[in-house]
């Protein structure tokens, strides 16, 4: 114990050494001050915000260049990626060294993901439909339930105001890369007012190879994609205080994938959400907004040319959501009811065909005292497999002077066991249970309008993981070969520094993270996860022209549990510049891995060598 804590005492002395005298953090927007939805899932300054949080503007996403969403999220503090190819191939997120099993993704406020592998599909999402992406650090059960351990990130999707506007543009790079889209959004204005918003898109790729010479399934082919995508929003003000609403989300993709020589393999991917909503204020200081939603995610496999490799998976998610904000003085109560159903059709095993339910119920208050910030909140799901769980978290921000501030929290989550984790043959057992999170967090933020820099330590403590288990329990028998069983811990426990500076046109930002994600059962790092990984960036701005430079570094990992084949680290250079030629008229060129750096995010698996995309856009202000 002793040992440990002098370990964190000296990463932490380091850390805060090396954020002091610099700005470092992944380049956005000149706003310091953002406003976040998703910590609170109510609108809130991040200065009055206790959660860690991050977010990702729409300038950074047309300034970006990138070919998808997880290209984009590589970048952020405390994320890793990891990909099997290029961008249409299979990918998982993992915050702050959990798994992709861990953390929730949303769009519009829809939670998207496969009940079967219990994580998001990212490849189908659409990148250029995309207003903002937010995410939030840490353990968030007590206001979105199961599945929130490592974090929160919700896409928002473009919608209309003011008037109207029309958008488009179109882009080319390195392997035949072609991406389009088009929008129109608006809004009329006063009491019964409409917005409305239409975003169309497509990008379509020859791509390259996914596998290596020495992966068991290896074909020489180049593996592209094509990815047809339509989001919208349309809102109506019933009168004032009252709104309807809708969105939705049409997103198509078709890739190739390796699975052995000779054999073309496709799969076809679908996300298909819609969800209707209204906020009313029935009363000065209660607000109410109801939800009801669906999210299909569909996957058609033609698994190769090999003999009846065809099938067909589906996730359908229905979910209702009653959340009600009642102001008490300058205190701020939240309820939330929901009901979520999950119901799964599977052409290649039968027994993953059905359906499950969670109810749930969850409270939090929020209270302000001159310097002092305080949030409580609970929360109870009641799930028709795995029984109850309650969930709680309590945080407390002290505000040491106008640019200083400093929190701690503690909060518990929960990770619902996948169908497969529980059915499927020769692997599930139906009686696992639910995996367990406890954290605990400490940071101190400091923000004078010119400079921002924060150091957050977490100590995430997981149990009941669940894996693949070579010795399955005795009442089992059916699993000679072992089986997806509740026996090891882990502790996700590290560091993040941010910081960000802006020297008049210049600006300079970066983020280091510290980790040592580990299976404290075997004493092992856990697959995949480098122990340090950061992002630096400088930008310089002219006139109307934009221009500037990323750095990409990651620390060695581990492909295997047993931490005995490593995948090596890398560092990725990476320019940018975009141009205002006219008033609704800019140019963007971006220059990826200039040094074609040859690495691996999986075993045996290609990444992108030195690539460019130049694009032009279209769109009034």
């Amino acid at each position: 114990m002793t040992h440990a804590v002098s370990r964190h005492a000296a990463l932490t002395s380091l850390a805060l050494a090396i954020a002091a005298p610099a700005a470092f953090a992944q380049t956005t927007s000149n706003t310091f001050d953002p406003v976040i939805v998703t910590a609170t899932r109510t609108p809130q300054k991040t200065s009055e915000l206790l959660a860690t949080t991050a977010i990702i503007t729409s300038e950074d996403i047309a300034r970006s260049g990138a070919g998808s969403v997880t290209e984009l999220l590589q970048k952020q503090r405390g994320i890793e990626v990891v990909r099997n190819g290029g961008a249409g191939t299979a990918a998982s997120v993992y915050i702050r060294g959990a798994n992709g099993t861990q953390n929730i993704v949303l769009v519009d406020g829809i939670r998207i993901g496969s009940s079967t592998l219990g994580a998001a599909n990212w490849s189908p999402v659409p990148l250029a439909n995309i207003d903002r992406i937010e995410i939030v650090y840490g353990p968030l059960s007590t206001l979105y339930g199961a599945d929130a351990i490592g974090g929160i990130i919700q896409i928002f999707t473009k919608k209309g105001s003011g008037a109207p506007v029309v958008g488009a543009s179109v882009g080319f790079g390195s392997d035949a890369t072609r991406q389009y889209d088009a929008s129109v959004s608006g809004a009329s204005g006063g009491y019964n007012s409409l917005s409305y918003s239409l975003n169309v898109s497509k990008e379509k790729s020859d791509g390259f190879s996914a596998t290596k010479p020495a992966n068991y399934y290896y074909n020489a082919d180049k593996d592209g994609y094509d990815k047809k995508s339509v989001t919208g929003q349309v809102g109506f003000q019933l009168a004032k205080g009252h709104d309807l609403g809708l969105v939705f989300m049409n997103s198509k993709l078709d890739a190739q994938y390796d699975n052995g020589p000779g054999y073309d393999a496709r799969g076809n991917q679908k996300l298909e959400n819609i969800g209707v909503f209204m906020n009313n204020e029935f009363v000065q200081g209660w607000h109410s907004k109801v939800q009801v939603a669906e999210a299909r995610d569909k996957a058609n496999d033609d698994g190769s040319a090999r003999a009846g490799a065809k099938s067909y998976l589906e996730t359908k998610q229905s979910t209702v959501d009653w959340q009600n904000d009642i102001a008490i003085g300058t205190d701020t109560l939240q309820l939330l009811a929901s009901y979520r159903k999950e119901e799964v059709v599977s052409s290649g095993e039968p027994i993953l065909n059905r359906a499950r339910d969670t109810k749930s119920l969850a409270g939090s208050y929020t209270m302000q005292r001159g310097q002092h910030l305080l949030s409580a909140s609970l929360r109870r799901d009641k799930m028709s497999e795995t029984g109850s769980t309650n969930t709680g978290s309590l945080g407390y921000g002290y505000q040491i002077n106008n640019a200083l501030r400093a929190t701690a929290s503690y909060g518990t989550s929960f990770r619902q066991p996948t169908y497969n984790e529980l059915y499927y043959p020769g692997y599930g057992i139906a009686s696992n249970r639910p995996e367990k999170g406890r954290n605990a967090e400490v940071g101190l933020r400091y923000d004078d309008g010119k400079t921002q820099l924060s150091a957050v330590y977490y100590h995430n403590r997981v149990t009941d993981l669940l894996i693949y288990a070579n010795t399955c329990p005795v009442e089992v028998a059916t699993h000679p070969d072992g089986c997806a069983y509740n026996v090891n811990k882990a502790l996700l426990e590290g560091i993040t520094l941010t910081g960000r500076r802006k020297f008049g046109d210049f600006g300079l930002s970066g983020n280091i993270d510290l980790q040592d994600p580990r299976d404290q059962t075997l004493d092992k790092s856990l697959v995949r996860r480098a122990k340090r990984h950061a992002n630096f960036a400088a930008d310089y701005s002219i006139g109307q022209l934009n221009t500037g430079a990323e750095w990409q570094l990651s620390g060695k990992r581990f492909e295997d549990a047993a931490n005995k084949i490593t995948l090596g680290g890398y560092g990725l250079v990476n320019l940018f510049a975009t141009y205002q030629v006219a008033r609704d008229w800019s140019v963007l060129a971006r220059w990826n891995n200039i040094t074609d750096k040859k690495y691996e995010l999986a075993r045996n698996y290609n990444t992108a060598g030195s690539n460019f995309f130049v694009g032009l856009r279209y769109g009034s202000k």
